[in-house]
C-alpha cells in the first residue's frame, strides 16, 4: 500500500489512460448497442459516473505528485490541466457551452504526459527529501 501512495504519478498515469480508453471506447459500445436494441441508445448513468471516478482518482493523484514533486511548473501545468479536464467533463454532464470532446481527450493525455515527465523528478529514496521543507 505505501508503494502506491508514494508512486503518485504511476497512479495518475494510469488513470490518465484508462480515462482516455473509456472516452474512446464510449462511442463504439454505444453505438452497437443501438444497433441491437431500438431503446436505450445513450450512455446509462453507471457508464457516465465513471468520468467522475476518473476525475477524483486525478485529484488525488495530482494533489500527491505536486506534495513530491521538485519541478514547479509541473506543479502548475498538472493543476491547470486537471481544471481544464474537470471543466470539460463537467460541461458534458451540464451542457454550459458546446465544446469539442477533443478538449477531455487532449487534457487527459496532457495529464497522461505531464504524470510521465514529473516521474524523473524527485526520485527519492526517503520520503523527506521532496518535501517543501527540504527545498
Amino acid at each position: 500500500m505505501q508503494s502506491i501512495i508514494y508512486k503518485p504519478d504511476s497512479i495518475g498515469s494510469i488513470a490518465s489512460i484508462l480515462c482516455l480508453l473509456h472516452c474512446i471506447a464510449t462511442p463504439f459500445i454505444f453505438i452497437t448497442q443501438a444497433c441491437t436494441m431500438s431503446c436505450c441508445a445513450g450512455a446509462p448513468t453507471w457508464w457516465q459516473s465513471i468520468d467522475y471516478l476518473f476525475i477524483v482518482i486525478s485529484f488525488f493523484a495530482i494533489y500527491r505528485s505536486t506534495q513530491t514533486s521538485s519541478n514547479k511548473i509541473i506543479k502548475i501545468a498538472l493543476w491547470i490541466m486537471w481544471f481544464i479536464f474537470f471543466t470539460t467533463i463537467l460541461n458534458k454532464t451540464i451542457n454550459v457551452f458546446t465544446t469539442s470532446p477533443n478538449y477531455t481527450y487532449a487534457s487527459g493525455i496532457i495529464l497522461a504526459f505531464l504524470h510521465l515527465y514529473n516521474l524523473k523528478y524527485c526520485q527519492c529514496k526517503n520520503k523527506g527529501c521532496c518535501t517543501a521543507k527540504n527545498q
